[in-house]
């Protein structure tokens, strides 16, 4: 893998915690943490909402493909995709040929019932708008077979905190091997589950 690509990147829906546990992760890798909604919103000068209502949804995935596009070819750190980054063909390609250059893709998976509390559903989520469960509950369903196809790591974030799931992440990641604390849940071989939870 060449020295300008990311360590990892992070996929997955809304309310799966890719922004929160990538920090971590970066912070356990020494790197730098990137996420592609706040490159676009950085090149629209404007939050992603006000992209999706003044310039539409096209204008913004074209904003987010340019915006995966150079963060895949130049970040050497974590980097974070907006949820529906991955329906996109020529980003999908990207990531393809991302991990078969030997880079690690992580699905951050988490169900309506945990995603709900972490999103709030409210209106700086635009694709959330009406009836926010029933559309997360849709996206999802749609966006699935394509996070699942494009992982070579997959984390399930419920009931968990974000540390644990970035030590899960960062074991994937290094290829460390993962074994089970007192209470059932996956920490990285070697460290305790105080160092997972600090």
């Amino acid at each position: 893998m060449s020295a300008g690509v990311p360590r990892a990147v992070l996929i997955g829906p809304p309310g799966s915690g890719k922004t929160t546990v990538g920090r971590l992760l970066a912070q356990r890798l020494g790197v730098a943490f990137r996420d592609t909604d706040a490159d676009v919103e950085e090149t629209a000068g404007k939050p992603v909402a006000e992209i999706f209502v003044e310039d539409g949804e096209p204008h913004f995935r074209e904003l987010e493909r340019e915006a995966v596009t150079t963060a895949l070819a130049c970040h050497p750190g974590v980097l974070a995709l907006g949820g529906g980054a991955v329906m996109d063909e020529h980003t999908q390609r990207a990531l393809e040929g991302y991990v078969a250059g030997g880079g690690t893709v992580v699905f951050l998976d988490v169900s309506l019932a945990h995603a709900a509390p972490r999103v709030g559903f409210n209106q700086s989520r635009p694709l959330l708008v009406g009836n926010p469960r029933a559309r997360w509950v849709e996206l999802m369903q749609a966006r699935r077979p394509t996070y699942e196809r494009l992982a070579t790591v997959h984390v399930v974030s419920d009931e968990r905190p974000p540390q644990e799931v970035a030590a899960q992440v960062h074991a994937g990641v290094t290829g460390r091997r993962t074994t089970q604390d007192a209470a059932g849940h996956d920490t990285a071989a070697g460290t305790s589950a105080q160092e997972v939870q600090s």
